[in-house]
């Protein structure tokens, strides 16, 4: 994988929206509305590109700024509702990709976000691929392939989008409403109660480590128990 798209926004439901976009894009998507949250994710690393609002409500998001841009250059889209020009040329000197002012069009910034990516990481250029828990697990997305100590997983198209939902954030908690809308792309009525089901099939897919791999964290969802190597 080329790396997450992180979305930084405070307001729930424009980053919830801007996520399912990107989402339908083909993107692996994290999303928070903490600028402290940000920066530890941009510290773990995994992070391919940052969506940030400017106006966050604990840090800076110039702070965020910064620190995608000095440890390991990730690219990065501002996302603001400041618009004065002196604003965007602030924003670009201190090393944003690209500037978008709100109100905005989704479809606009899933494109300027894959300009960016086009740009940084080259056209040609092919994403690699992961691995977790000391190489035993691999997931290859753009060859649609996952192997578990060498051997390679069929996995049904839900079941591969759960496992590489969940392998976009290892440790992260997601809901079961929150599965639904990233391995289908949209509220389909009634899945969320077959989330269970296709999360039992995959771990019997994964064979002994799949409770491990597929962690539940009761009355929450799932995570992946799993760390990224790095």
């Amino acid at each position: 994988m080329s790396g997450v798209v992180l979305v930084v926004e405070d307001d729930r439901e424009l980053r919830e929206l801007v996520r399912r976009y990107l989402e339908r894009a083909g993107h692996a998507v994290h999303t928070t509305g903490s600028g402290a949250e940000a920066l530890s994710l941009l510290e773990t690393g995994g992070v391919g590109l940052v969506v940030l609002d400017l106006g966050l409500p604990d840090v800076d998001g110039l702070e965020v700024l910064a620190a995608a841009r000095q440890s390991r250059e990730v690219p990065v889209v501002v996302l603001t509702a400041r618009s004065q020009v002196e604003d965007r040329i602030d924003g670009l000197r201190r090393g944003a990709d690209d500037y978008v002012t709100k109100p905005f069009s989704p479809t606009e910034l899933v494109l300027r976000v894959q300009a960016v990516l086009h740009r940084t990481q080259g056209a040609g250029g092919v994403a690699e691929a992961a691995s977790f828990g000391s190489g035993r697990l691999r997931i290859d997305d753009p060859r649609h392939e996952a192997h578990l100590d060498g051997a390679e997983l069929e996995l049904t198209p839900t079941e591969w989008g759960l496992l590489t939902a969940l392998a976009a954030a290892p440790g992260r908690v997601y809901s079961r409403y929150e599965l639904v809308n990233r391995v289908r792309g949209y509220e389909f009525a009634g899945y969320e109660r077959t989330i269970d089901s296709h999360v039992k099939n995959l771990r019997r897919k994964l064979g002994d480590p799949g409770g491990e791999i597929v962690e539940t964290v009761l009355g929450v969802g799932y995570r992946l128990g799993w760390s990224r190597d790095h």
